[in-house]
């Protein structure tokens, strides 16, 4: 088993970086997965943003050698992973998300393709759901063409309609550069970031990682698929813990995204839709009973959301 270096050695090659939220189980299997799977001394920093599960217990208790960040409230993914990109020294840096296990010799993989592609900023892997199936932790830019595009596919993939994986497995052959490639798990070089600024902390949760790409290919990055790496991705598992809070925090997400890249036109075409959304799922849960109540409050969150930011 490979132990992680500790902080005060000599610069390793990568450092990891794995912001974590009342993932404790998943957190430890994850630090598992890359002591026993990975060949290449590791720096390891994970920032917890103020879990209640114990989780800063048990990582001083099980995993001495990682290099902890403790904050006393949750500051969100993008000023997390900032944090630990702070604290990295690596020249190669591994985020990756608390509840994905890499699978062995995925990171050298991972190392190869920037090493083979020196103006590449970010190599992402093969990620598979929990059952091994393929998962969509790339796509095209997000415009609202893009979206429809994407949702489409990852609609038929949890159906898991032959034509969809068809569609997938072909888009790792034909090795076409992604728009974006998923932060749940991605090599980056560390030069590349500090150029663009890292992530942009105006996104709590979710988009950061397209805000990233997009910036780092402006910048004239580029992004590399690396099919000889895998990782598990055991989708959501932070986020199914408050999931109205996050799909709240993910329309916030959005709506920050259209507006910094997609234009006026664009913009308004997505809240006119939000606006039309809400309505709709306000008036169908009208009456009685927990469920319609939540439902309706949903709503009234989503309207306050997008009247906030229009």
């Amino acid at each position: 088993m490979n132990a992680f270096v500790d902080p005060s050695s000599p610069v390793p090659a990568v450092s990891v970086v794995i912001v974590s939220f009342n993932t404790q189980p998943e957190l430890l299997r994850c630090l598992d997965s890359l002591a026993e799977n990975v060949s290449l001394p590791l720096e390891v920093v994970v920032v917890d943003n103020a879990s209640e599960d114990g989780t800063v217990e048990a990582l001083r208790r099980e995993q001495p050698r990682v290099q902890l960040i403790a904050n006393r409230e949750n500051v969100g993914f993008a000023r997390a992973c900032n944090q630990g990109l702070g604290a990295a020294r690596a020249p190669f840096v591994l985020v990756l998300n608390s509840d994905t296990e890499v699978r062995p010799g995925a990171v050298e993989a991972l190392v190869q393709a920037l090493e083979r592609h020196p103006d590449a900023a970010l190599a992402g892997p093969r990620t598979l759901n929990s059952d091994g199936t393929l998962q969509a932790s790339f796509g095209p830019p997000l415009t609202l063409l893009g979206e429809w595009r994407q949702r489409r596919l990852m609609s038929a993939l949890r159906a898991r309609r032959p034509e969809a994986l068809q569609e997938l497995e072909e888009t790792w052959r034909g090795a076409r550069e992604p728009a974006w490639i998923s932060g749940s798990c991605l090599l980056a070089r560390r030069s590349a970031l500090e150029e663009v600024g890292l992530f942009d902390e105006g996104f709590f949760l979710y988009e950061e990682d397209v805000d990233l790409c997009l910036r780092l290919k402006r910048a004239g990055w580029r992004l590399v698929l690396e099919p000889d790496a895998a990782v598990v991705h055991h989708v959501g598992r932070s986020t199914q813990k408050a999931p109205r809070l996050a799909s709240l925090e993910y329309q916030r997400s959005h709506l920050r995204y259209y507006r910094k890249h997609n234009g006026r036109f664009q913009t308004v075409l997505l809240v006119a839709w939000l606006v039309a959304s809400a309505a709709c799922s306000w008036l169908v849960s009208v009456g009685p009973g927990r469920e319609r109540r939540e439902r309706r409050g949903e709503a009234r969150d989503l309207m306050r959301l997008v009247g906030g930011n229009s």
